[in-house]
């Protein structure tokens, strides 16, 4: 079950994540122009994840309530369901995060381009307060929510972005590459920024260290392998970023190096959802 948990986790966060991405990313790095080919190959993928994140969302929400009752067959019975969501915190919130999913399904089959994102912010708002995040009581417990969401948001825009740069690549048409690098490394600046910051503040509080110990094992070697993977896309996002000038020349290596970047920050994302299912081992004072 919990192997399960982990892999239902994985899966609605990054279907979460690069829904969010790609759909923020989209205007700052093609502006209001129509791409016909494009915007539907994205407005498919949308379509198709959203669908992916409210079968997962729904799963979650059934291996919650067989592990909480402890028995498989609890998870196939309304009341036990019922009690789940209304009873407990995760409930509470993920009613509302699976009507968001389901009204983003809707919005994705009507002509409303501009609702979009709006719905997309919440819904990934909405997975802040799963896990960790909801460790803490009071204003303490708010503010790391809050930290939990803006992290989201900047892993959510790096990888959507590197989602829409590789769906950019892959376009038979000829895009400004090298104006549209330039645009996504600008802001990619202020998102790794964003995101060291919020994880660090993340371990410092559940941790009570700057870094967790022991480093090798459970939680800490989790969140090593998270880190390691990270920056290996930095290391290949500065790569790019130096050889940005005549890249239309090396079309097949940038192709391949922004594929590696995206699928190291999938690999992150999936660590990341081992490890809100262990415990941080807070520190006592």
């Amino acid at each position: 079950m919990a192997t399960l948990l982990v892999l239902c986790r994985f899966v609605h966060f990054i279907v979460v994540l690069l829904m969010f991405g790609a759909c923020a990313f989209r205007p700052w790095l093609l502006g209001t122009e129509l791409h016909p080919a494009l915007d539907r190959q994205l407005l498919r993928l949308t379509r198709a994840l959203a669908w992916l994140g409210l079968c997962s969302g729904v799963a979650w929400l059934l291996l919650i309530t067989a592990s909480m009752a402890g028995s498989w067959d609890a998870a196939l019975q309304p009341d036990t369901v019922q009690l789940v969501l209304g009873k407990t915190f995760f409930g509470q919130v993920w009613v509302w995060h699976l009507l968001l999913n389901l009204v983003l399904v809707v919005v994705l089959s009507r002509p409303w381009p501009a609702m979009r994102l709006p719905i997309l912010a919440l819904l990934l708002a909405t997975l802040a307060p799963v896990g960790h995040g909801a460790m803490l009581n009071g204003l303490s417990g708010q503010l790391l929510i809050l930290n939990q969401v803006v992290h989201l948001m900047c892993v959510g825009a790096w990888l959507g972005g590197l989602l829409l740069l590789v769906l950019i690549l892959r376009q038979p048409q000829r895009y400004a590459l090298a104006a549209t690098l330039k645009r996504f490394s600008g802001v990619g600046y202020g998102l790794v920024a964003g995101l060291l910051v919020t994880g660090l503040i993340n371990v410092r509080v559940l941790t009570g260290q700057l870094w967790p110990t022991p480093l090798f094992s459970g939680f800490a070697l989790i969140l090593l392998i998270k880190v390691l993977l990270v920056l290996g896309m930095l290391a290949l996002a500065l790569l790019n970023r130096l050889r940005i000038d005549r890249c239309e020349e090396r079309l097949g290596s940038l192709k391949a190096s922004v594929m590696v970047e995206w699928l190291l920050g999938v690999a992150a994302v999936a660590a990341v959802s081992l490890l809100g299912t262990l415990p941080p081992m807070v520190i006592a004072n």
